[in-house]
């Protein structure tokens, strides 16, 4: 008798369940660039967002200052320096 047991996948969680956090610093060009596809990535999927600045946190300076800016996912690093919109729209809703 074939096996007739379900097949459970693990589901990913919605656009709007996701949070992006842009970890940056004042005065940052690429901080800038990668501020502008956030926001176009956020707003054309729905995700929320925010930006932290690396100057006010000592556990972010300590941990992201040469690779800033850095590009969080649910809290968890997706990139640095310079943000990929086709990666970060995939990383969203795949």
């Amino acid at each position: 008798m074939a096996d007739m047991s379900p097949i459970f996948r693990r589901r990913s969680p919605e656009p709007g369940d996701r949070l992006v956090t842009l970890v940056r610093k004042p005065g940052c060009h690429l901080c800038d660039d990668a501020q502008a596809v956030v926001e176009k990535v956020c707003a054309d999927l729905g995700v929320p967002w925010e930006q932290k600045d690396i100057t006010e946190d000592r556990e972010l300076h300590d941990r992201y200052w040469e690779q800033i800016p850095v590009v969080l996912v649910d809290g968890e690093q997706h990139t640095f320096w310079r943000v990929n919109e086709e990666r970060l729209r995939k990383a969203l809703t795949g």
